[in-house]
């Protein structure tokens, strides 16, 4: 969905998204995942956060857009 190119490239892409519903995907390793669902509400120099849905609502998540960049998160749009 993303364009991988760069780290300027996935940083306006995600500007691009923000109020918008997305899914995550967190790799953890060892064949671990962590799926979050979410509405992106923040874009920063270096992360981007992204406030949960459901019982966890008052949880809010960032990450850096080199995890979108190696793939250790993935990001997708929802309905």
């Amino acid at each position: 969905m993303f364009d991988r190119n760069d780290v300027f490239h996935v940083r306006s892409d995600i500007q691009r998204i923000i109020g918008s519903k997305v899914r995550l995907e967190t790799n953890k390793g060892r064949h671990k995942s962590v799926i979050n669902k979410g509405i992106v509400s923040n874009v920063y120099p270096s992360i981007f956060t992204v406030q949960c849905d459901g019982p966890d609502a008052s949880r809010k998540l960032s990450f850096s857009y080199t995890d979108v960049l190696t793939n250790t998160v993935e990001i997708t749009l929802c309905d």
